[in-house]
């Protein structure tokens, strides 16, 4: 158990009120992982001060030199990487290897945005006139006050402190509180690599309070936030009415396509994968399977016998395939939807209960679920449930499947399993979504290209890496005319 505090200007403190809250283990409420600084507004003004007070020292700093620090707190990062990820197991409760490809992705995008610093692309284009030149230039926007949720404590606060900083801004960050020392660990990289006070600066405390009120901060330039589509539709509103440039990354009711010459053990394996990988704790989760009638009962039989095989337990334990959901509430707001799909009248095959054997009796398991016979417009398979429950859906052809998957408000991931090229490709144009995958699951995103979604899985631009991503997300364009003929010259008049 570890005393873990707020970090501001360069310091680590106490919240100002003194008050703490407890971290602890989804699968052994009995372990307290860490005490908690709960921030207050006052809290929150201080960091916001000081990230406005070292903004022009940061954004003069010359990017290569940003970049190296962001490389060396990627070293540090993976010389932790073992230690982190079992962090992430303890706090969140996903399992190892996930917990450590968590860390991995951060690391990834450390060096990814390290190297941006020598790059950080514009565009010269020539002028229509004589003795002249004209460019484009990215410049950082200010102070981005930064909102990650539990499920990733670790790879989605890289995904959106590294480039922020990268382009130039200075940072106040508000984790979730359920993976509070996870979002410590991480600052301490970048602390240990060199990161000037005040360029980044760390507030704990609940939601409602400090993450809205750092939101609608007078100091604050600009918003990230992943998270809930209810929370991020309530900030999107506070950003609207003061003008205040913010990103949301939300939800997903993301479904597979498996059409009737699909790999059927290959789609079975993305389907596990999709829909219990995380415990369904995943934006991408694939909570929804869209079947071709042919072969419907035959995917079903094998996907319930692959489920049925899954090992429920503390990630830490070698073999666990699916580990508890991340607290009460959650837990259950999930057996409430289980309990309403059987009422909708979608068939219950597998699973459908909390799972309390041996240890799993102190933490918040949950049986992996399984409903057949579903239809597209029950609540099960449209609304976001963030568990282990998986809704299996008869689609007549490949034109009723994507329509199936289209009628959502929700727009993130999706995917096909298909051997014919022509499927493919008319599902890759007609799939509403941000991400399409061909013959994988719903899960899989790498960090070298845009990630996110439309509809009520996000608004803005996009996280990650790659052209349209978390570039022009955490910085603006300037452009610049540069007039050297010695005269007045009126463009398209003189023209």
């Amino acid at each position: 158990m570890e005393r873990i505090k707020n970090y501001i200007n360069g310091k680590w403190v106490d919240s100002k009120s003194g008050e703490t809250f407890r971290s602890t283990n989804p699968a052994n409420q009995g372990e307290v992982i860490g005490i908690v600084s709960k921030s207050d507004r006052e809290d929150v003004d201080r960091a916001v001060k000081a990230a406005q007070g070292t903004y022009e020292e940061w954004r003069l700093t010359p990017a290569p030199r940003r970049g190296e620090i962001l490389f060396r707190a990627a070293e540090i990062l993976l010389r932790n990487k073992e230690f982190l990820g079992k962090l992430e197991t303890r706090e969140m409760g996903k399992v190892l290897p996930e917990g450590l490809g968590d860390v991995q992705e951060a690391i990834d995008m450390g060096y990814y945005m390290a190297g941006e610093g020598r790059r950080l692309s514009g565009e010269t284009v020539p002028s229509e006139l004589p003795g002249k030149d004209m460019k484009s230039v990215r410049v950082p926007i200010g102070v981005f006050g930064l909102v990650t949720p539990w499920n990733f404590p670790i790879a989605i606060p890289a995904w959106k402190i590294f480039p922020s900083l990268i382009c130039g801004n200075t940072v106040v960050f508000k984790p979730s509180s359920d993976t509070a020392v996870c979002a410590a660990k991480f600052v301490e990289a970048l602390v240990e690599a060199g990161l000037p006070k005040g360029v980044l600066n760390l507030v704990h405390g609940p939601g409602g309070e400090v993450g809205e009120y750092l939101v609608s901060h007078p100091g604050v330039d600009a918003i990230s936030f992943t998270g809930s589509f209810d929370t991020g539709k309530r900030l999107e509103g506070i950003c609207g009415a003061i003008h205040r440039i913010i990103v949301t990354e939300m939800g997903g009711k993301n479904a597979i396509i498996i059409m009737d010459d699909a790999n059927l053990d290959l789609a079975v394996e993305g389907a596990i994968w999709g829909g219990f990988g995380t415990t369904g704790q995943r934006c991408t989760a694939a909570s929804r399977i869209v079947v071709h009638k042919k072969v419907y009962q035959k995917f079903i039989e094998k996907f319930k016998t692959a489920a049925s095989r899954l090992k429920v337990g503390d990630g830490l334990q070698k073999g666990t395939d699916v580990g508890p959901v991340i607290n009460e509430s959650q837990f259950n707001k999930i057996l409430k939807y289980i309990e309403i799909g059987k009422k909708e009248g979608a068939k219950l095959i597998l699973g459908g209960k909390a799972y309390q054997k041996g240890n799993c009796s102190k933490g918040y398991f949950i049986d992996p679920t399984i409903f057949t016979e579903a239809t597209p417009e029950m609540r099960i398979a449209q609304e976001e449930i963030f568990g282990p429950v998986v809704s299996v859906i008869k689609a007549e052809d490949l034109e009723d499947a994507i329509q199936i998957v289209n009628r959502t408000p929700y727009g993130l991931s999706s995917a096909i399993y298909t051997q014919d090229v022509n499927s493919s490709a008319i599902a890759e144009r007609d799939l509403d979504t941000g991400i399409v995958y061909i013959n994988a699951s719903t899960i899989g995103a790498e960090i070298h290209l845009p990630f996110g979604g439309i509809k009520r899985s996000g608004y803005g631009r996009k996280e990650a890496g790659g052209r349209g991503g978390a570039l022009d997300t955490y910085s603006r364009w300037k452009v610049i005319y540069r007039d050297f003929s010695g005269q007045l010259q009126k463009a398209q008049i003189d023209k």
